[in-house]
C-alpha cells in the first residue's frame, strides 16, 4: 500500500552498501521505519531526506514492517541544528527520548507537534534547557506520568510553596507533613516549583523567551532528570553526551 505522510526523521542508520534506513515520528501514523535506497550514494536524490531532523512528506510503499520510499520533498531541513554542536545534541536527545517512549503502533499526533515545536524552539535559539524542560514535561504527560504538583501527592492538601518538597519517585510534591514518605525527596525554591507549574501548562509552540536565573535553570534541570529517571526508567546516549558537554561548558 501506498501512504504520503508528514514526518520528522528521528533516526538514520546505514543499511547494506548504499542504502540508509530512516525512522520517521508522523502526525498521522506514529512511528514508521522506511528503507532509502541508494540514500548513501553521492548523487542520491533521497540524500537530504534521511539527515536527522529533517521535517519532510515522504511517499512510501508499506505493507507490513519496514516501508520503502518512492518519493519525498523536504519541508523543513533544519540544517542549522546539525551544524551546531549544542543545538545537535539537544535535538538529538529529543529525538531519542521520543523514539524510546513512543511505541511503533501508537498514535502519534501529539508526539509529533511537540518535537516539531521543540526542533522549532531550538532552531530559533531558545535557552535548550528551558525548551528540554518543557519538552520533557509533556513527554511525562503523553506517557502518563505528568506530576503532580498543586498538592500533596499523600495527602491532598495544599500547602505553601516553602513547605513543598519534590518526589521524583512518588510523582509528584509532598508537604513538610509528609515528607517522610520519601526522605529522598527534593528541597527545591518556590520559584522553581511555580516555574514547573507553569511548563506542565506551556504550549512549546508559543513559547516565548523567559528569562530565568542559572540557579533556578540548573534546580529545574535536576528535578526534570530525576522524574526523567524514576518515571521512564530508560537510559539514553544522547544525555550522556549532553552531560559531557556540560561539563566542558563549566
Amino acid at each position: 500500500m501506498l501512504y504520503r505522510m508528514e514526518g520528522i526523521v528521528i533516526r538514520s542508520m546505514d543499511y547494506g552498501e548504499g542504502n540508509k534506513i530512516i525512522t520517521l515520528c508522523t502526525e498521522s501514523g506514529g512511528k514508521v521505519g522506511v528503507l532509502v535506497r541508494g540514500a548513501k550514494k553521492s548523487k542520491s536524490r533521497h540524500a537530504a531526506l534521511t539527515q536527522p531532523f529533517t521535517y519532510g512528506e515522504f511517499v512510501f510503499f508499506r505493507n507490513t514492517g519496514l516501508g520503502t520510499l518512492n518519493a519525498g520533498e523536504i519541508i523543513q531541513s533544519h540544517h542549522t541544528l546539525r551544524e551546531d554542536i549544542t543545538k545537535a545534541a539537544y535535538a538529538s536527545y529529543a529525538c531519542e527520548l521520543l523514539d524510546r517512549v513512543l511505541q511503533d503502533e501508537e498514535t502519534g499526533a501529539f508526539w509529533f507537534k511537540q518535537l516539531k515545536a521543540c526542533l522549532e524552539a531550538l532552531e530559533s535559539g531558545k535557552d535548550p534547557l528551558i525548551v528540554m524542560s518543557i519538552y520533557e514535561f509533556k513527554i511525562l504527560q503523553a506517557a502518563g506520568y505528568a506530576p503532580q504538583l498543586d498538592a500533596c501527592i499523600s495527602s491532598g492538601q495544599q500547602c505553601a510553596d516553602e513547605d513543598m518538597f519534590i518526589s521524583p519517585r512518588l510523582g509528584g510534591v509532598l508537604c513538610r507533613g509528609y515528607k517522610h514518605f520519601d526522605p529522598a525527596a527534593l528541597s527545591v525554591a518556590p520559584r522553581t516549583l511555580k516555574l514547573l507549574r507553569l511548563f506542565a501548562q506551556m504550549d512549546l509552540n508559543r513559547l516565548g523567551n523567559i528569562d530565568v536565573k542559572d540557579s533556578t535553570k540548573l534546580e529545574i534541570k535536576h528535578v526534570m532528570r530525576q522524574f526523567m529517571d524514576m518515571q521512564l526508567e530508560v537510559k539514553l546516549k544522547s544525555r550522556n553526551f549532553l552531560d559531557q558537554l556540560d561539563k566542558y561548558d563549566m
